[in-house]
C-alpha cells in the first residue's frame, strides 16, 4: 500500500521524528511511503527508506504557534499559505496514497486547519478515497475552550476512518490530555509508543560517563543551557550541552563565551545522539515524547525539566508520569537553578538502573497492522 503521512513541526522536530519513525515502520513492512513535512529541514532526523516531500516551511515565533514565519523570518501572509494549500493537495494527487495520515491534527495546529482540510477535501475528491487516520501522541496539550475540543470533534467525524494513539494505555490514555467522547472515543487506536529500535553503544564511545544537556532540535532551552555551565563548574563529572534550533550556532558560541575554560562540550544536536546516551553518566533534559522513549530504552539516570512556557503542560504531565520510576526526578523550570540542578542530579545518580522491560515500545510496527487491517477490511 502507498502512505503519505502530512506533519508540520513548528518549535521543535520531535513531531517529524516521530513521523519518520512510523514511516520507517511501513517501508520495512514493505510499503511505499512519503512524508510530507511543512516545518523546518531538519537534516540531523533519519529519512531512510522514506520519500520526504518538503513544502515551502514555517516555523512558530517562538511559542506564539499562531504568528508563522517564513525561512526569512517574514510572517506568512494569505499568498504564502495559499501557495502552501496548493502545494500540499499536489503532492497528494502525485502520490495518489491508500492510506493519508495526518499528524496532530485536528488536536492540533490549529493554524494551519485551512491547509489540512484542504487536504481532507482533496481525498474526498479522489477516484479511491484513501483512508484517512490521525496520529497523536500520549499527551494533548488540553483544549483552551470546549469549542476548540467540539470544532475537532466535528473534523473528526466528518473526514476520519479512525486515530492511532501512540502511547500504552495501560499507562496514559488520551482523555487525561483531552476530553473524549463516546463517538470520537470509537475512532481511537492504542499502538503503543512509536520508539525507534534500541541504539547500541556508541562506536567512538563518545559521551561515555557524560552528563549529556539536550533540549530536542529546536530553538528553546536557553535558560537550562545556561543553567548547565554554572552547574558544571566544579562538578566531578564531564558535562555535554547539545543545542538545537536554526540559531544554534549563535547560541553554542555565546554559551561558550559564558563558560570561558570550563572544560565541557558545547556543541550542536548530533544524530548519534541516542547512542551517546547508552553509556551517559546521566542526562539532564525536556521532555518531549521521543526524548521520553529513548530515556526509558536506555535506562538512563535522568532529571527532566520540562517545557512550561506560555502555559504549556504537555510535557510537565508526562515527566511526572515518568517520575514514579527510579533514577528520574523531575524539576520544574521556576524552580531551576545550577544548585538544584546538582542536587537532582545527585538523587538519579545514586539510583538504580532501570529496565524498558515490559514496556509496549513497538507502537511502530503495532501502528502498521492497525493500518494494514484497516484498510483490509475498508476494501471488502
Amino acid at each position: 500500500m502507498k502512505v503519505l503521512i502530512a506533519v508540520t513541526h513548528l518549535l521543535g522536530t520531535g513531531h517529524l521524528g516521530r513521523a519518520l519513525t512510523l514511516s520507517r515502520a511501513f517501508s520495512a513492512a514493505g510499503h511505499e511511503v512519503a512524508v510530507l513535512s511543512g516545518g523546518r529541514p531538519a537534516p540531523h532526523l533519519d529519512a531512510s527508506g522514506v520519500t520526504l516531500i518538503q513544502a515551502p516551511s514555517l516555523a512558530s515565533d517562538g511559542i506564539n504557534f499562531t504568528r508563522l514565519l517564513r525561512d526569512d523570518g517574514i510572517e506568512a501572509n494569505a499568498d504564502f499559505l495559499q501557495v502552501r494549500r496548493e502545494f500540499v493537495v499536489s503532492a497528494l494527487n502525485d502520490h495518489g496514497p491508500d492510506v493519508v495520515i495526518t499528524e496532530l491534527f485536528p488536536f492540533g495546529r490549529r493554524s494551519l486547519s485551512a491547509e489540512f482540510l484542504a487536504l481532507l477535501s482533496a481525498c474526498e475528491e479522489m477516484a479511491a478515497k484513501p483512508l484517512v487516520l490521525g496520529s497523536v501522541r500520549d499527551i494533548l496539550a488540553p483544549p483552551s475552550k470546549p469549542e476548540k475540543a467540539s470544532r475537532a470533534r466535528d473534523i473528526l467525524l466528518a473526514h476520519y476512518d479512525g486515530v492511532l494513539v501512540h502511547s500504552d494505555a495501560a499507562i496514559t490514555t488520551l482523555e487525561e490530555s483531552w476530553p473524549i467522547t463516546t463517538d470520537v472515543g470509537a475512532l481511537l487506536r492504542y499502538t503503543g509508543y512509536v520508539a525507534r529500535d534500541p541504539a547500541g553503544p556508541h562506536p567512538d564511545g563518545t559521551g561515555a560517563g557524560d552528563v549529556i544537556v539536550s533540549a530536542g532540535g529546536g530553538s528553546v532551552g536557553q535558560a537550562l543551557f545556561e543553567a548547565a555551565v554554572e552547574a558544571a563548574r566544579g562538578h566531578h563529572l564531564h558535562w555535554r550541552l547539545l543545542v538545537g534550533g536554526s540559531d544554534r550556532d549563535a547560541r553554542v558560541a555565546a554559551l561558550k563565551d559564558k563558560a570561558g575554560s570550563l572544560p565541557i562540550t558545547i556543541e550542536p544536536v548530533r544524530p548519534d545522539f541516542r547512542e551517546m546516551l547508552t553509556a551517559a553518566a546521566a542526562s539532564i533534559s525536556m521532555c518531549g515524547y521521543n526524548t521520553a522513549l529513548d530515556l526509558l530504552q536506555t535506562g538512563v539516570p535522568a532529571v527532566l525539566v520540562p517545557f512550561d512556557d506560555g502555559g504549556e503542560v504537555e510535557q510537565t504531565l508526562r515527566a511526572r508520569s515518568l517520575s514514579t520510576q527510579d533514577g528520574i526526578e523531575v524539576l520544574m523550570a521556576q524552580d531551576m537553578t545550577p544548585e538544584t540542578l546538582v542536587s537532582d542530579l545527585s538523587r538519579v545518580l545514586k539510583a538504580s538502573k532501570r529496565s524498558a522491560a515490559g514496556l509496549r515500545l513497538d507502537g511502530a510496527q503495532e501502528a502498521v497492522r492497525i493500518v494494514e487491517q484497516m484498510l483490509a477490511k475498508a476494501r471488502t
